[in-house]
C-alpha cells in the first residue's frame, strides 16, 4: 500500500495546485467536455499524451493500446473513435507512435512475449508488406525507426476506413486524421506528413507522407493501387 500512499498523496498536491492556479477548474470539467481532439498512441508509460502536448484535462480525448494499432474488429478502439467523432465532435485524430517501442521491435525481431504476439501481430502485417524497403536498411535501429513511422502510417489508414470516419465525412463532418512520432531521446514531436480529411485524399496519402517526400526509403513500397483503397470491388 506504500506505492499507492504516495500516489494519493500526488494527486492530492496536484489537486491543491490546480486549484490555486484556476479556482474554477474542476467546476468546468464537472459539466462538460469539450476536446477537439482524439489521441490514438502506444500504452508506453514513457509517453504521456496530455503532457507531451502541454494540454489539460478535458482538451484531449485519448485512446492507447500496445504499438497504436486500430484494427477494424476491435470495438474498443472503434468505440473510442465513434464516440470523439459522433459525440464529441473532435475535428483531429491524431495517431501518435514513437521511436524506441518495444511491441514494434517484438514485432520486427519475431520476438514471443505471451499472448500479446496475437496483437502484435498486426504490427507484423505491416513489416511483411513492406519487408524489402526494412531489409534494405543497415542496422536493426534504423529498422525499428523505420517501422514505428510504417506503423503509424498504415494505423492512420485504418482509421480513415473505418465507417465512424468515412460516415461523418459522407455528411461533411470535418475530421482530420494525422500522423506523429515522438521522440524518447528529445521529447519532441514529428509530423510524418499524412493527414487525410477525407475519401479522395486516401489515394495520395502515401505519396504525401514525410518518410515517402524525403526520398530516404524505397518508393516501390508505396500503399497499393488507389482502387484497391477506395473501392473495394
Amino acid at each position: 500500500m506504500d506505492d499507492l500512499e504516495q500516489l494519493f498523496s500526488n494527486n492530492k498536491a496536484w489537486a491543491e495546485r490546480m486549484t490555486r492556479e484556476d479556482p474554477e477548474f474542476f467546476s468546468r470539467l464537472t459539466h462538460q467536455q469539450s476536446p477537439q481532439y482524439l489521441w490514438v498512441g502506444c500504452a508506453d508509460s514513457r509517453v504521456p499524451a496530455n503532457e507531451i502536448v502541454g494540454l489539460l484535462p478535458g482538451e484531449l480525448f485519448v485512446h492507447r493500446n500496445v504499438a497504436n494499432i486500430v484494427v477494424h474488429t476491435d470495438l474498443n478502439s472503434i468505440s473510442v473513435i465513434q464516440f470523439a467523432v459522433d459525440v464529441l465532435k473532435v475535428r483531429h485524430v491524431i495517431v501518435c507512435g514513437h521511436y524506441g517501442c518495444g511491441g514494434v521491435l517484438a514485432a520486427l525481431r519475431d520476438d514471443r512475449l505471451g499472448l500479446v504476439d496475437n496483437w502484435l501481430r498486426h504490427v507484423q502485417d505491416v513489416r511483411d508488406k513492406h519487408r524489402d524497403e526494412i531489409r534494405a536498411l543497415h542496422s536493426i535501429d534504423d529498422r525499428h525507426d523505420r517501422l514505428c513511422e510504417l506503423n503509424v502510417i498504415e494505423q492512420v489508414l485504418n482509421v480513415s476506413q473505418t465507417t465512424v470516419v468515412r460516415d461523418a465525412w459522407a455528411r461533411g463532418q470535418s475530421v482530420t486524421v494525422n500522423g506523429l512520432i515522438y521522440g524518447l531521446e528529445d521529447g519532441l514531436l514529428q509530423d510524418l506528413g499524412i493527414h487525410i480529411s477525407g475519401v479522395d485524399d486516401i489515394p495520395d496519402a502515401w505519396k504525401n507522407s514525410r518518410a515517402f517526400r524525403s526520398g530516404e526509403h524505397d518508393a516501390t513500397s508505396s500503399w497499393p493501387d488507389s482502387t484497391a483503397v477506395v473501392d473495394p470491388y
